[in-house]
């Protein structure tokens, strides 16, 4: 049973977040600080995290080359690299985030846990990591390539089992944020020109990744919006939301104007602002079915389809790497990962209809198995 005091953790992943002197409590990097009897605050930071994982990381490789009976180029001179000397690992950082992230989740620690991204630079980036880099491992490193190395040269066994256990932290992290059950995504937009520029690209991109979005809330307090502006975005998001999906789960939440500057907690309550929690359904890409257009053996044709918005349909651009499925729309690339039947298969032609992105696939004859249905 969770503990009373244990309710709430609201984590911000912004260094120069003015959470901590509102709430009137102490910064404490990757620490849980009580505010109240049900609300924690837990500040987390890129370099803090990195440094950790660095030194664990270069611990392992130490053991590696300390067993190793054979020189090994180019580790030691890895081993050697201090934490403190390193200001960023690229695409590393926000994996090793959301993996916090996921950590406090699954803890059974908290009835409730609040991530406010408004502190980065795009949300986006930050969410679709998890995927991103478990894409570049197995590109980099198959799996199998592994294993195998692993089974030639003991002393590399450990190193081979951390690199599984970042490949199946990903995963993990993925099936954890796209969970329509567990998780509400909420949409913060300004009712000025910027809100309704990118209202359409980011519900693009969480379709994308198959996140399940639960609320659009429309900010009257931006800089330059008007109620004129307020009613024209609402207009927008409604007309969007219709188009995108034929089940009202989404709620779109119009938040009036502050009478008084926003400086501490009590005055964030006074707004009255309430979360829809998850609803359960799964969305975009996490709802991808696959159906069979017709024919059989190698003249089998499959439609993989989601529902998809486009902004601008003549800029999706399609890709393949292994296992996944490389999707651009808008600039921004996302690998989908490909049900089981599709990974044999090449892809022919995609299409939208306004609603769903149709993808049609054949099977590869060079490894599509020929005695199969091609409905397996």
């Amino acid at each position: 049973m969770t503990a009373p005091d244990r309710h709430t953790l609201l984590i911000t992943l912004d260094r120069r977040s003015p959470i901590t002197s509102w709430a009137g409590v102490y910064r404490q990097p990757g620490e849980a600080v009580a505010v109240t009897a049900h609300l924690h605050l837990l500040t987390l930071e890129r370099l803090d995290l990195t440094e950790q994982t660095w030194s664990a990381f270069v611990a392992v490789l130490a053991d590696t080359l300390g067993q190793s009976r054979i020189a090994l180029p180019g580790l030691g001179r890895v081993a050697e690299i201090d934490a403190a000397e390193l200001t960023a690992l690229p695409g590393i950082e926000d994996f090793l985030l959301l993996r916090r992230i996921r950590d406090e989740a699954v803890s059974g620690q908290w009835q409730r846990i609040v991530v406010d991204c408004s502190g980065i630079g795009d949300p986006s980036a930050l969410l679709r990591s998890g995927a991103v880099l478990a894409q570049a491992l197995n590109r980099f490193w198959p799996r199998h390539r592994r294993l195998a190395v692993a089974a030639e040269r003991p002393a590399l066994a450990a190193m081979v089992a951390a690199v599984d256990s970042i490949d199946r932290d990903c995963a993990d992290i993925a099936e954890v944020f796209t969970d329509p059950h567990a998780v509400a995504v909420h949409v913060v937009l300004g009712a000025d020109d910027r809100g309704r520029r990118l209202a359409q690209p980011i519900l693009a991109d969480l379709d994308l990744m198959g996140l399940p979005l639960a609320s659009v809330l429309v900010n009257e307090s931006a800089v330059g919006a008007d109620p004129a502006g307020t009613v024209e975005l609402t207009a927008h998001l409604d007309e969007v939301l219709t188009v995108r999906t034929d089940d009202p789960t989404v709620a779109i939440t119009v938040i009036r104007r502050s009478p008084e500057p926003i400086d501490r907690v009590a005055r964030l309550r006074k707004l009255g602002v309430s979360f829809a929690p998850p609803h359960g359904r799964a969305q975009g890409s996490s709802s991808a079915t696959v159906a069979v257009l017709g024919g059989s053996g190698l003249d089998t044709t499959f439609e993989l389809s989601w529902p998809q918005l486009l902004p601008e349909p003549d800029r999706l651009r399609l890709g393949r790497s292994a296992d996944d499925l490389l999707v651009t729309v808008s600039g921004f690339r996302h690998p989908v990962r490909l049900p089981s039947v599709l990974r044999r298969c090449q892809v022919v032609d995609a299409a939208w209809d306004g609603v769903r992105l149709r993808i049609r696939f054949v099977p590869d004859p060079a490894v599509w198995p020929q005695s199969g249905t091609g409905r397996g």
